[in-house]
């Protein structure tokens, strides 16, 4: 470990807690906030175009950007988590191999999409949930966001990298440079050479290009893992790894473009208004996340170095700060949401109708807003430590399991009022956003504190205090990690 490393390393594992998250949560918001920034800048240009069909465009495509950004997380979260968990244990070796391994990885992928989405683009876009009048400029806006879905997800994998090392100014550099180049391209080549809803495609995807460019060099600068194809590996110990730690995200981040499917399905019948009104809601609510995801960010790379190098009380002490931090910032959110609703949907599209539907949908989602703290620290834990399987059900209970039950019902315009509704009811609003593991979680909780080592035996023991119970998971999370990573670095082989 060099020495710029070992600097990093005693930074993310000695430091207090709450400032070195705050430290590293700042370039983490800017990013958040950047990227989300993509999308919302799209839909205020495409929005002076004066039409809701080329708005609901906009919106209808988002979901296919949703996919093609779970597979950048899938590979990014996957290859990041196993990445700060090695650094944590010195073993820069494995961690390098990783890093390369996950960034090529998610090329391919890449390209797979953009080649399979090209040839099916007509149905495809059909599937999104287009209308027959907003089908032609789904499929002109589709078309070009399908050809940077190789670079679109290898950025999300430096910038996850770079961040989970510890040194996500990098990351932020790159994707605020091109969020810069978005906002000047975007009135260019929609009015001036007059590419309409095209336009508003090219311009992310060439400010991205950029930023991917960027993201390149700034791991080649200071204390950051190189990335050169010769240490690719493809064994399955790599691969089970990127699974274990990326199938959360994956399935996060799906699921929402699947409940987004659904939700343009369901507001289809109700015409391009509605359709509208719902992508612009979309666009508006994951921006005011972004601050709160990005704060969690700075959480995982201390959570991952911590819990690597088994200092479990900070891992704990992490959590409850960034908990404590983001509900109070989403409380907030929410309560200004909920006030100027309707002057936040104009911004996008000032048309009565989709102003209408939009500021019932938007105040509706901000009831429950601030909950979202509690399940997304929860989950981002969960993915960082290994523990796979309760991440998976954390990240799946509220797009997957959940709103279906909203999407599709056999009552009369149910399902459209479903669709503007966080969640049917206000206990199925709980349920949603708590979701049932995390009831049981915090259950656990309360009913067990840390264990207390004996060294004569070697076993654990547990009190019934109120203490958390977040080291019974690190321990018990531990061992099962500890041998992916002995099967990972079984082999040091490396191919080119």
């Amino acid at each position: 470990m060099g020495e710029e490393q070992e600097q990093k390393f005693h930074q993310l594992t000695e430091e207090p807690v709450s400032r070195v998250i705050s430290h590293l949560a700042v370039p983490c918001i800017i990013s958040m906030l950047v990227t989300a920034f993509y999308n919302m800048a799209d839909t205020f240009f495409v929005g002076m175009l004066r039409s809701n069909a080329a708005t609901g465009a906009v919106g209808v495509v988002f979901s296919m950007m949703a996919v093609i950004q779970a597979v950048g997380f899938f590979f990014g979260h996957g290859s990041g988590n196993f990445i700060s968990r090695e650094l944590g244990r010195r073993n820069t070796d494995s961690a390098s191999n990783m890093a390369a391994t996950g960034f090529f990885s998610a090329l391919f992928t890449g390209l797979l999409i953009c080649v399979f989405g090209e040839i099916f683009l007509t149905p495809l876009a059909a599937f999104l949930g287009s209308s027959p009048t907003i089908l032609p400029y789904a499929k002109d806006y589709l078309r070009v966001i399908l050809i940077g879905a190789p670079w679109m997800t290898a950025s999300l994998v430096l910038n996850n990298q770079l961040r989970f090392q510890g040194n996500a100014i990098y990351g932020t550099i790159g994707i605020a440079s091109g969020a810069v180049l978005n906002i000047g391209l975007d009135p260019l080549l929609i009015f001036v050479f007059d590419l309409g809803v095209a336009g508003a495609a090219w311009a992310p995807i060439i400010s991205q290009f950029a930023g991917f460019c960027l993201l390149l060099a700034g791991c080649t600068r200071g204390a950051t893992l190189h990335i050169h194809i010769s240490r690719v590996q493809l064994k399955w110990s790599y691969f089970k790894l990127i699974i274990q730690g990326g199938l959360p995200s994956l399935a996060r981040q799906s699921l929402a473009s699947v409940a987004t499917i659904c939700l343009n399905h369901a507001a289809m019948p109700y015409g391009d208004a509605a359709i509208a009104a719902m992508g612009v809601v979309q666009r508006i609510t994951t921006f005011g996340a972004s601050a709160m995801i990005g704060f969690g960010q700075g959480f995982q790379p201390v959570c991952g170095f911590n819990y690597g190098a088994r200092l479990y009380h900070r891992v704990k002490e992490g959590f409850w700060f960034c908990v404590k931090v983001a509900a109070v910032f989403l409380l907030v959110i929410g309560a200004l949401g909920f006030a100027f609703a309707p002057q936040l949907i104009a911004l996008f599209r000032d048309d009565p109708g989709v102003i209408a539907i939009g500021t019932v949908a938007l105040r509706f989602q901000r009831v429950t807003f601030f909950f979202q703290a509690w399940i997304t620290m929860s989950n981002m834990m969960l993915q960082t430590i290994g523990r796979t399987v309760p991440a998976t059900f954390v990240a799946m209970a509220r797009q997957g399991i959940s709103f279906p039950w909203c999407g599709f019902s056999p009552c009369p315009r149910w399902d459209f009022w479903a669709s503007r509704w966080p969640s049917p009811s206000p206990i199925f609003s709980l349920w949603r956003r708590l979701s049932p593991f995390n009831c049981m979680y915090c259950a656990r909780c309360h009913r067990c504190s840390p264990p207390r080592f004996e060294p004569e035996t070697g076993k654990s023991t547990l009190r019934p205090t109120a203490a958390g119970c977040f080291q019974v998971v690190l321990r018990s999370s531990h061992a099962g990690s500890s041998a992916s990573t002995a099967a990972a670095s079984a082999s040091p082989s490396r191919m080119a």
